[in-house]
């Protein structure tokens, strides 16, 4: 799947099967939360789109991680419940 911000891939860990695409920084215009540590990601930040690969995960979805966060989900999990 291609966007303006590149390919999606498949990530498979711990918690399941994810589709991924990474957020450069130069196309990072918005501001978001990250639910690894439950801090802002700022426009400008480099960064990773995730949101399950399962045909059950929508746009609704989506959540914007820092990529040190994302990287780090199977030693910690998100810090707050998104629903």
């Amino acid at each position: 799947m291609g966007t303006a911000f590149g390919m999606s891939r498949v990530e498979h860990g711990p918690d399941g099967d994810w589709m991924v695409r990474t957020v450069p920084a130069a196309q990072a215009t918005k501001e978001y939360r990250c639910p690894g540590c439950d801090h802002e990601i700022r426009p400008g930040i480099a960064h990773v789109v995730a949101w399950p690969e399962a045909e059950q995960g929508g746009v609704s979805d989506r959540r914007h991680w820092h990529n040190g966060c994302w990287n780090a989900r199977g030693r910690r999990g998100p810090t707050r419940r998104w629903s």
